[in-house]
């Protein structure tokens, strides 16, 4: 990639590094991982280069510390391809007694961890990337900060220029860096191919276990079906019977999920659990998205026009996409984002929750004036039944949304935000 485009991590990847020997950045293939790092990396090791690979694993079974020798801070790229290598760096980390010595990539959990003994703790510090926000791609302009929401600002001001057309295309497209600069149809295409190494290649690499195609294509098929809901394996494997005329066991379904997880293909969102004024009980299990849209998008075989024709469908899709830009926003802040439900049906999309304690709630919703106004209701609601005398009150709610084109603070205190304003 000719022209690099600045990514959020790259400014944690600078402050992790002046505070640990090592710093270990994990994500789905082809998010960025290894041009970012090279950013900052003074000497590289390709582990999975074609022409040394072979030679390099043999190495580092033999004589790891041949392969860590080079100006630091030194890039691993790849290094689950040889688990020993974990060990290795901890012993020259607490034996050169220096920060910032080496930066590791990986694109899937190693295989087999047998070989590593220590944690790493104290020594190393982990890193998540994702495909790309919409900021760090352009599409957004950045007029509202997540960051300055948390100061609860009289009022905000921004104007995104995204209609329905471009968001569906967008959603389609996906964060994959490639991609952005790519005319549209050519675009459109990455997903599509990075969605048939998954189920060809990818899943069946991780740790070395044949997995049927077709079985994989229908779980993630129901799997986009199924984004952003607490949905049991058994769930799972129910919708498959249902939807795909074919069966596969809970045990099958949960497998496959793990191994899809260890190459970040999909992530769980943990439940809030916050006091509340109620006796309803709290759902405490996670939700689940891709790390994309586009993934899901590619899972159903379906692009921006069918998006436009289906717009119930466009808005779950929708959601995946902001959970993606919410999660990197909201870790450059030091937070993480939740969901919340409860067994009367009050829920909350996301919860980004810092960790001073801070938090603030949204609904997110594609447009229209009803949906957002029904975010509004269900914010108000639930803002009404948290016990501020055991935790602190929200630091603001909004509704974060893909076609109204201003972003304002209404007279009811909350924030109405057009994913195109929005950066961390």
């Amino acid at each position: 990639m000719k022209n690099y485009r600045k990514r959020i991590v790259d400014e944690i990847l600078a402050e992790k590094l002046e505070g640990k020997g090592a710093v270990l950045i994990e994500g789905p293939k082809w998010c960025g991982k290894t041009t970012t790092a090279e950013q900052i990396a003074s000497s590289v090791l390709y582990m999975d280069d074609p022409q040394s690979m072979e030679q390099n694993i043999s190495m580092a079974a033999i004589s790891p510390k041949n392969l860590l020798s080079g100006q630091t801070p030194r890039l691993i790229d790849e290094w689950q391809l040889a688990p020993k290598l974990w060990d290795a760096i901890r012993f020259e980390i607490d034996h050169r007694d220096e920060l910032g010595q080496f930066i590791l990539t990986g694109s899937s959990v190693p295989a087999d961890t047998k070989e590593i003994t220590h944690s790493g703790t104290g020594r190393f510090s982990w890193l998540s990337m994702r495909p790309m926000t919409l900021f760090e791609s352009g599409e957004s302009n950045g007029q509202v900060s997540l960051g300055q929401l948390f100061q609860s600002p009289d009022a905000i001001e921004g104007i995104s220029h995204l209609d329905l057309n471009q968001l569906a295309f967008l959603i389609c497209r996906g964060g994959w860096p490639r991609s952005v600069d790519m005319r549209d149809k050519i675009a459109l295409n990455q997903a599509f191919d990075y969605y048939d190494a998954v189920i060809h290649s990818d899943i069946n690499r991780v740790d070395g276990i044949a997995r049927n195609t077709d079985r994989v294509m229908r779980l993630m098929r129901s799997l986009a079906r199924n984004q952003g809901q607490p949905t049991a394996a058994a769930a799972i494997a129910a919708d498959i019977r249902a939807n795909d005329d074919t069966s596969m066991n809970q045990e099958t379904v949960s497998s496959y999920i793990a191994a899809l997880k260890k190459i970040f293909v999909v992530e769980d969102m943990p439940a809030w659990n916050p006091n509340l004024r109620s006796q309803t009980a709290i759902r405490t299990s996670d939700t689940r998205y891709f790390v994309d849209s586009s993934i899901a998008t590619a899972s159903l075989g379906i692009g921006p026009g069918d998006l436009i024709a289906d717009l119930n469908t466009m808005g779950f899709m929708f959601e995946t996409m902001c959970i993606r830009d919410l999660r990197v926003y909201a870790e450059s802040l030091g937070g993480s984002v939740a969901h919340f439900r409860n067994k009367a049906g009050l829920e909350c999309d996301a919860v980004v929750h810092l960790r001073n304690s801070r938090y603030g709630l949204i609904e997110i919703k594609l447009g229209g004036e009803k949906l957002i106004e029904d975010g509004v209701a269900s914010l108000q609601r639930l803002n009404s039944l948290i016990d501020t005398g055991k935790m602190k009150a929200p630091s603001f709610l909004m509704v974060l949304t893909g076609t109204s084109p201003y972003a304002y603070r209404r007279k009811d205190g909350i924030y109405i935000v057009p994913i195109g304003c929005l950066k961390n």
